[in-house]
Order: structure tokens, then sequence, then C-alpha cells
């Protein structure tokens, strides 16, 4: 648990000149900071990068340097107007065309940055539950840091794309409390306010106290509450928690859990107290020790560029006192490298 204590350390009315009252104008809320660190390309012109990238992958020997400058320096939104524009001039999608030219994890990192988001996340569910085995992490990590939109936007696209409803695959690839957890966030009713309810909190807490307090944990009390409360909700229940209890929450599950679901709502917990530093220790360990996890790698860089990849930047340095981009130019390399490093921003 030591990787985990680190994770934690108004309208004005005037007068007229009849004396009538009109309502002034409400100044609309200023946009939310952005987090992301690829930002819309400002001289964008999709039909210009269509014709360069056409003519790098056409290129003796493949000019793997302008593919990976013009991916990585377009926002999502722009890609998708640069594929739409290729395969009507070149009559091929951009993706084959890649794929017949590109390899390796290079390759991996541009299909998927052609992917729309909930694409994407559909893509990385399916791979993550057919086959051989399940990769539980993908599954709890992508529903569990996903909004309720989002999570419904997964799901219709997977049923576009595979169709079949996730729900039924998740039944079948997954078991017992696990299974109650995913489905649970996939029913995408997680309140998403930022109010603090401190009574809803207080109670909360009493209500884990006592559902870990036993011989046996109630499971099904954890699901509800971590599953259903937003994250600052949350914060505030875990605050009440550890007041209450000589055990934290998170080591209580470790000491009475196992398995899939003792894995799944700790990671519910870390989302909750922080996510961008959640992200952050999930790619440290992409890279430590030896190998590197370059499925991780990638669609935490990827899936997260327009998000919060600035905060997880910043949690990665303060939880590990080195940059991320150090250890990713230290794992990687060539153009495979350039292009991770191009999704962190400047730097």
């Amino acid at each position: 648990m030591a990787m985990f204590k680190k994770f934690f350390n108004n309208i004005i009315h005037t007068k007229d000149s009849d004396n009538k009252k009109v309502p002034e104008p409400v100044k609309e809320k200023p946009k939310p900071k952005y987090y992301g660190t690829v930002t819309p390309h400002p001289d964008f012109d999709a039909s210009k990068d269509a014709g360069v990238l056409r003519s790098a992958i056409q290129s003796k020997g493949v000019d793997e340097d302008v593919i990976v400058a013009v991916l990585a320096k377009r926002n999502n939104e722009q890609r998708q107007k640069i594929k739409t524009v290729y395969e009507a001039s070149v009559g091929k999608k951009l993706e084959q065309s890649l794929k017949d030219v590109l390899r390796s994890h290079l390759e991996d990192a541009c299909l998927a940055l052609l992917m729309p988001p909930a694409n994407y996340d559909a893509h990385l569910l399916r791979k993550a539950t057919k086959g051989l085995g399940t990769d539980e992490n993908v599954l709890v990590e992508i529903l569990a840091t996903r909004s309720n939109r989002e999570i419904e936007n997964i799901k219709r696209v997977f049923k576009e794309e595979y169709k079949t409803e996730l729900e039924e695959v998740i039944k079948d690839e997954t078991s017992g409390d696990f299974t109650k957890a995913l489905l649970a966030m996939l029913s995408a009713k997680k309140d998403e306010g930022e109010k603090v309810d401190l009574e809803l909190a207080q109670k909360d807490a009493k209500i884990l106290f006592e559902a870990s307090g036993n011989s046996k944990i109630n499971v099904s009390t954890f699901i509800e509450i971590l599953t259903s409360r937003s994250g600052p909700q949350l914060k505030k229940t875990f605050q009440h928690y550890a007041s209450v209890s000589d055990t934290s929450l998170p080591k209580a599950l470790e000491l009475q859990l196992k398995g899939d679901i003792e894995d799944c709502l700790i990671d519910i917990v870390k989302c909750a107290w922080n996510t961008p530093a959640f992200f952050a220790e999930k790619l440290h360990n992409s890279m430590k020790g030896s190998g590197t996890r370059d499925n991780t790698l990638i669609r935490i860089l990827v899936s997260r560029s327009e998000v919060d990849l600035k905060k997880i930047i910043e949690e990665y340095k303060a939880m590990f006192g080195r940059r991320l981009q150090e250890d990713i130019q230290k794992d990687t390399k060539g153009d495979y490298q350039q292009i991770l490093l191009g999704l962190c921003g400047p730097h």
C-alpha cells in the first residue's frame, strides 16, 4: 500500500428611463479551464493535411516524422476531418494506409489517435474482453473515469460496432461481485454534481464502517455507494470514515477482499480521490522495472490528451520526483517516442 499512501499524500435589475425594471444581461459562465495537452491547430486545413499525409505515406521509405508531426498536433475533431478528406481524395481509408506502412507501437498509437473517443473506448473494452482472459484493469479504468454521457456513448458505439450489448459481454466475461460493480458503473447513474451533502457523507461513512466491521465485508453496500456518489461527495465520505475507523478505507478493502473486486473498489476510491494521480500511478507502473507496458502508455496518453493530461503530468512530477517526459525518453525510442512526447505537449 506504499504507493497508495503516496497517491493520497446572481441577476441584477435596474430601472430604465421609463422607470421600468429590465434585467441586465446575465454574464455567461466562464468556460472551464482546459487541462488537455493537445489543442486545435490554429491554421488547420484538412485538405492540406490529407495531402501531406498522402505524400508521407507514399514516399520511399515512408516519412514517419511527418505522420507523427501531423497526428500529434491536431485534436481529435480535426483528425476526423482529415480522415474524411483523405478517403475522398485517395479512395482508401487513412487507417488502412497507415496499417500498410507502419509497424509495432507507432502503428498502434497512430490508429488510436484516429478513433473518436467513444469508438476508442469501445475498441479498448472489446479488446479487454475478447479472447483468452479478460483485462480487468482496463475495464475498471474506463468505466470508473468516464462521465455518464461518455458511458452512454460508449455503449451505443459498442452495440453499433460489435452487434452486441456491452452489458451482455461483461456478464459473459466476468463473474460475482466484480460483475456487479462493472454493471453498476455501466448503468451511468452516478451523481455528477459538485455540491457536497455533509449529512449524507457522515451517514455513508457510518454505513461503510459497519459494512466492513464484520468478519465478512458487505460488498454490495460498498458497490452501491462507491458507484453512485460524486467524486467530491466520496472525498468527504472518506474523510468521515477515517474519523470513525482506525483503518483507512482502502486498507479495509485490502484486508477483507481479494482478487478483481478488491482491485476494482480500490481503483474507484483512487479515482474519486484524485483522478489525475490515479493515471499518473498507472503511467509510472507502465514504465517501472524491466520492459514497458506500451498498451497502457498509449491508452492513457491518447485518451487523456484532451481531458486532463496536464494535471496528470503535474501529479507525476509530484509523486515520483521526475517528469513523465523523462521516463518516456528513457523507455521508448524513435518516432514512437516522438508521438508520445508530442501528446504530452510542449516540453
